[in-house]
């Protein structure tokens, strides 16, 4: 936790003063190119942009610590709604693909290692990989031909009409989650897979089966809840790229996502809203790996007991 609240204040130091040094003029971006001079110098001085620095990140962090995050420069109104509503969009987007990588993936990296060096493993390793380097604007382009020009089975956008169910949702969100599941599914089943491998390979493993218990048994009791200790950090560790890194996603299917949010707030020079953007995918960040790191304990009785004594 502790770790975590230092690493929280760097991003919001680094968020802060990399902001300042993005090229334009605040005034500028909102008054427009034709707004005389005076004008652009007298709503950044109303805006407070004249204050040193310091001065300008101590209210902003002191503020945001208590659920302020500020007046939006583009739409003269706080950003807290923007930032939270768009959070939650994204956060239906990643659990979607959550709920189809996952299961998908520990289930790929299991069937590999169950057939470790055979043409199976190859193909799923392989080809898991391959995928993984594929950037999502390509891996979304193709699947929006496929799947939405050419079958006609899923909309191409991901906005969904307003007062649509959950059943609506979902359905315009399976489209989106395919390419986050192409980029995920490698890096998953290959964890999963080299966890596997070292816990059939242990002496826990051949012990169980020297004393004659069958061999799904040997696998759900002894070696799926070693092998896939790793795998619960390789899963937490994606939650931040999930959550804010979905900008090109979120453009190519037109989503109102916290990603999409960021990158036009850098554009529009609206700095509240990117930084309490990024600061926001930070906490998220961090509270998905202080909670890896608590099941890790759950589940590796020797870290929970050693921690203790």
């Amino acid at each position: 936790m502790a770790l975590s609240l230092v690493t929280l204040v760097l991003l919001s130091l680094m968020v802060f003063f990399g902001g300042q040094v993005l090229p334009g003029n605040v005034g500028r971006a909102i008054l427009g190119p034709f707004a005389d001079e005076a004008s652009v110098q007298a709503l950044n001085q109303s805006l407070g942009l004249d204050r040193p620095y310091i001065v300008q990140y101590w209210d902003w962090i002191s503020n945001f610590v208590q659920g302020d995050m500020g007046m939006s420069y583009a739409f003269r109104s706080p950003v807290a709604p923007f930032v939270l509503d768009a959070l939650a969009n994204s956060c239906k987007l990643a659990l979607v693909a959550f709920l189809i990588v996952v299961p998908l993936g520990i289930l790929g990296g299991i069937v590999a290692a169950l057939n470790v060096n055979r043409p199976i493993d190859r193909i799923i390793s392989l080809g898991g990989l391959s995928v993984t380097v594929l950037p999502e604007f390509v891996t979304g382009i193709v699947l929006i031909l496929i799947f939405s020009i050419w079958l006609d089975w899923l909309p191409v956008t991901a906005t969904w009409p307003e007062g649509a169910g959950l059943g609506t949702q979902l359905y315009h969100l399976i489209l989106p989650a395919l390419p986050l599941f192409l980029v995920l599914f490698g890096y998953i089943a290959r964890m999963a897979r080299a966890g596997m491998v070292e816990a059939l390979d242990s002496d826990y493993t051949r012990t169980a089966v020297l004393k004659g218990l069958s061999w799904p048994t040997v696998i759900r009791r002894h070696v799926l809840r070693n092998a896939l200790l790793p795998t619960i950090t390789v899963i937490a560790t994606q939650t931040g790229y999930l959550i804010g890194g979905l900008v090109v996603v979120e453009t190519l299917f037109r989503y109102q996502g916290i990603g999409s949010l960021i990158y036009t707030a850098a554009r529009g020079k609206d700095f509240p809203m990117l930084e309490a953007g990024i600061l926001t995918i930070g906490v998220v960040f961090a509270l998905a790996t202080l909670a890896a790191d608590l099941a890790y304990t759950l589940l590796n009785p020797r870290i929970r007991l050693g921690a203790e004594t």
